[in-house]
């Protein structure tokens, strides 16, 4: 079995070595421009066209990371790319799911608790009690109900708060509510306090935390966004916070990245900003993934992680 490797940033070594501890019967390779000797599965993240493009043989494909918009945008660009009955697998979990975890429940107590306005409230000296909200009330709408807005769920769930979720396609989720498809968008938007957004980065999810979906929300709402810049429309975030629709924001990611120095939301005191890492690769839980995964491919069964490639996740 050949396996080869391509990332722009990792560090090749450390993974090949990692992944051959785990599969001893396999021969790993670094990929480099002109390799185009065999390989029966490919580990990649934003690999050359001509990386994957006419290989014969290849029997898989696994993205290196939760997020498959990067290769499925190259696979628009260039549908040469990848044989049709390759199968692309993305990183199901591998320890994202706890971290996003943390940094929902971190945003949405600091919220709910006030905490960053009594911090405003220090930066002016002033002592002064806050109205509490109520628990009830104080409802969680989950945009995406895949491996991580599942997660997200249960992590919020056990804090007593209402959590809801809106998905493409019908949810049975124990102890949340569940809504589904166009027409059930404004009747999960109207009762959510707090919009965590963790769909899929598609052509059909482009710009969607709009100002119209905004202002659909509760009054005074709070917005976190863990999924993609590229959902966001930035401008009508702030045009939102200025009319009082939404009361604050926590952003993980952005339309361009890193965030350019002169961008409005480093310095406005209702956003929070973090540089795109609410959830990073985990190297040995990803390659403990992968190895299972290919593995279960080599018993021809068929592992986690497929992805549609038409629908884009």
């Amino acid at each position: 079995m050949d396996i080869i490797f391509y990332h722009p940033s990792f560090n090749a070594e450390t993974w090949i070595d990692g992944l051959q501890q785990r599969l001893p019967d396999a021969r790993i390779r670094q990929w480099t421009p002109g390799d185009d000797a065999p390989a029966d599965f490919a580990l990649v993240r934003q690999p050359p066209v001509d990386m994957l493009q006419g290989r014969k043989g290849l029997r898989a494909v696994f993205a290196l990371g939760a997020g498959v918009d990067d290769i499925l945008g190259q696979l628009r660009q260039h549908p040469e790319m990848l044989a049709k009955e390759v199968p692309l697998f993305r990183l199901e979990d591998t320890g994202m799911g706890r971290q996003m975890q943390e940094y929902a429940v971190y945003h949405v107590l600091g919220w709910f608790r006030r905490f960053t306005e009594y911090q405003q409230q220090k930066a002016q000296s002033l002592w002064q009690h806050l109205p509490n909200y109520s628990r009830k009330d104080f409802s969680i709408g989950i945009l995406g109900a895949g491996v991580l807005g599942q997660s997200v769920a249960e992590s919020l769930k056990i804090w007593g708060f209402p959590v809801r979720c809106w998905s493409r396609s019908p949810k049975d989720l124990p102890g949340v509510t569940s809504f589904h498809g166009a027409e059930q968008l404004g009747e999960f938007l109207a009762g959510s306090q707090v919009l965590i957004n963790l769909l899929p980065n598609t052509p059909q999810t482009e710009g969607i935390l709009n100002r119209s979906l905004l202002s659909q929300l509760k009054p005074q709402a709070f917005l976190l966004n863990l999924a993609r810049g590229a959902h966001l429309v930035e401008d009508d975030l702030l045009a939102a916070i200025e009319a009082g629709e939404v009361k604050a924001a926590a952003l993980d990611v952005f339309v361009r990245e890193p965030l350019d120095t002169s961008h409005p939301f480093w310095t406005h005191p209702d956003i929070a900003i973090t540089p795109h890492n609410a959830a990073v690769t985990l190297p040995d839980e990803a390659m403990d993934f992968i190895a299972k995964s290919i593995a279960t491919l080599e018993a021809g069964e068929m592992p986690g992680g497929l992805v549609d490639v038409t629908r884009g996740y």
